[in-house]
């Protein structure tokens, strides 16, 4: 399971960018009460620039990448886990999500997407099958085709994951990104490798 951290910190930052901007109007009141109108209009345009600059940048972040604190213990020993409070989570793996990754995915990629029984919750997970591929389901010999526009995934510790062996393959739609990196701890930086499953996959 994953925890933004855009949504645990969208309330923090939130209020924070609030107070600063806040904090900057005074500022500017006060400051300008003693400049001249070209240095006050000098200083009120570089404001609204900084601004401006600010949203643009939270807005492409949020379309192109962000960040998941990892949570829960799926995905051990790829992922170190914390239980995702606030600061605790800083203790766990923090990783960067792809969010533009289109038809990028292949089989053993670590993705993130939405639960299929609560869109509430995220899951990261390894994607094990894609579309269109026939693949032998765990402990079992039975052999299913996964569906088009679906695909199967799993976690690595797979006697602590709930997934695609629970709930079936997943609709493309639910998936939000792909996990590139891990990013904290500083001394756990690293990429996160592609392991495929390929023994249990028959590709058509």
């Amino acid at each position: 399971m994953s925890s933004s951290i855009s949504d645990i910190l969208s309330c923090c930052f939130g209020s924070f960018y609030f107070v600063c901007l806040v904090f900057f109007l005074m500022a500017w009141f006060f400051f300008c009460r003693n400049l001249d109108m070209e240095a006050a209009n000098f200083l009120w345009f570089s404001l609204k620039k900084s601004i401006t600059g600010i949203m643009f940048g939270l807005t492409i972040s949020d379309k192109f990448f962000t960040v998941y604190s990892v949570t829960g213990s799926s995905m051990h020993p790829t992922f170190t886990t914390s239980n995702g409070s606030f600061p605790a989570f800083l203790k766990g793996d923090i990783v960067l999500v792809e969010r533009f990754w289109d038809d990028k995915l292949s089989h053993g990629d670590v993705i993130t997407f939405k639960s299929p029984t609560d869109h509430k919750k995220e899951f990261v997970k390894r994607l094990i099958a894609l579309p269109g591929d026939w693949m032998q389901c765990p402990n079992s010999h039975d052999i299913v085709k996964i569906p088009e526009g679906h695909c199967w995934v799993e976690g690595d510790n797979r006697s602590s994951s709930l997934d695609s062996r629970h709930f079936g393959p997943i609709p493309l739609g639910l998936v939000r990104g792909r996990v590139t990196h891990i990013i904290w701890p500083l001394k756990r930086i690293s990429k996160v490798e592609r392991k495929a499953v390929m023994n249990r996959v028959y590709r058509t």
